[in-house]
């Protein structure tokens, strides 16, 4: 078991949520706020995706990044600020042409999807690493691209949580930090039960877990109603955790939360188990980040 928990709470997402919850920041003010508020609750890492200020879906604008990691520097909050570069992966094919992008997709470069993180210079970010079919689209990221994106990343100084919707993805990863394009200590956030990666079931995180390399830091979490239960599962497999409305909305059955309530539950869980929330300084030191 994990007595000392690296709690990160994952803000908003790039779900069609928006319209769901009066509680889903959606414009970079709105964002900064919920992340201070997530922070306050006992979150020590902001993971942030940006969103459409005029229609709420998910974005990848650098102005809207620039304006939400601004506010949340300028509010001199002791907090890890973790960006999102899974954005521009989206491919859905053509009705007409399969191998031409079709309605919905959003598809970008490699160094393309960490430009915004290469320039704001965050003290991590997301390297989501692999392909897989994910909901209606198939997310696409070669390892050619990921090569680049990583070696991107390790230049700049900032390090990858790198994010695992299965087992293949582990591979990939392992071999990134064998090439020497991921430094240690690797970061892994193991991601549960996203159609259609790994089930959110014990047996799966137990596998995933014990197929990481040795030295790694490791978190995890499961969407809907198995937010919860990952926080304490993930806890006693020795392991880190991760909430927010970016893969829940409810408090409990029909109650509806704010990041900083479901923060606040998940550290009453901890701390029922016998563990504690480490500060932003106690997770830099267990994550090898630069003071």
């Amino acid at each position: 078991m994990n007595t000392d928990v690296i709690l990160t709470c994952a803000l908003t997402g790039a779900g069609s949520t928006a319209n769901k919850s009066p509680h889903v920041p959606v414009t970079p003010k709105a964002i900064a706020q919920s992340a201070l508020e997530a922070a306050e609750a006992g979150a020590s890492i902001a993971h942030i995706h940006v969103r459409d200020p005029q229609t709420g879906a998910g974005a990848r604008d650098f102005k809207l990044y620039e304006e939400t990691v601004s506010r949340i520097r300028e509010a001199d909050r002791d907090l890890i600020i973790n960006l999102t570069a899974g954005m521009g992966a989206d491919f859905i094919p053509s009705d007409t042409d399969p191998g031409t992008a079709g309605e919905g997709s959003d598809m970008a470069g490699a160094r393309e999807r960490v430009a915004h993180v290469l320039e704001l210079k965050p003290e991590l970010c997301t390297l989501d690493c692999g392909s897989m079919n994910y909901a209606d689209s198939a997310y696409v990221a070669t390892p050619d691209q990921l090569r680049v994106m990583a070696r991107l990343i390790q230049e700049a100084g900032i390090k990858p949580e790198i994010e695992c919707f299965e087992l293949g993805h582990i591979w990939m990863a392992r071999t990134l930090v064998q090439e020497g394009l991921v430094s240690s200590p690797p970061m892994f956030q193991l991601c549960m039960g996203i159609p259609y990666g790994a089930p959110g079931t014990p047996d799966n995180l137990l596998t995933m877990r014990n197929n990481l390399p040795q030295d790694a830091v490791w978190a995890s979490f499961a969407i809907g109603r198995m937010q919860m239960p990952f926080v304490a599962q993930s806890a006693l497999m020795g392991g880190h955790c991760r909430v927010g409305l970016e893969d829940n909305l409810y408090l409990s059955k029909g109650v509806l939360a704010s990041n900083a309530q479901l923060v606040h539950k998940a550290s009453n869980i901890l701390q029922e188990l016998g563990a504690r929330v480490v500060s932003p300084a106690e997770a830099r030191n267990i994550l090898g980040l630069a003071a």
